[in-house]
């Protein structure tokens, strides 16, 4: 049976591996068929900005090409494309506008705790992944 698991993040783009272990999480519970919300809260609403772009590596002489880095928003628009109509994505409208974070990928929705409050209320289960 499929279940709702709500999912809050706060660390920005590439600051800990907790990101990482966050879209595999909420990848393998959308491959088990549950309903995934994920509300982005601080640093996290930039996990899903446009402007995102790979980038050489001058330390190892490497091309953007070559060092094919992967940007979150290319992970949360394939969570997107995979998934479509299983996963929700809210960035936090208060945190989107105090760091200037509103151009996004398709897909999110800008919201407030309050989106976040009612997810919690209709969820099975759960998860916080706090910032430091």
């Amino acid at each position: 049976m499929a279940k709702k698991l709500t999912v809050a993040l706060m660390d920005p783009p590439y600051e800990t591996g907790t990101t990482t272990t966050a879209f595999r999480i909420i990848d393998a519970a959308l491959r088990k068929g549950h309903e995934v919300n994920v509300f982005a809260y601080e640093g996290a609403v930039n996990l899903t900005m446009a402007e995102q772009a790979p980038h050489a590596n001058p330390v190892k002489g490497t091309s953007a090409e070559e060092e094919a880095h992967p940007t979150t928003k290319d992970w949360v628009a394939a969570l997107f494309k995979a998934h479509a109509g299983r996963l929700e994505w809210i960035n936090c409208g208060l945190c989107v506008d105090e760091r200037g974070a509103g151009n996004w990928i398709d897909g999110p929705k800008r919201g407030s705790p309050k989106e976040f409050a009612e997810w919690v209320k209709a969820s099975d289960a759960t998860i916080v992944i706090p910032a430091k």
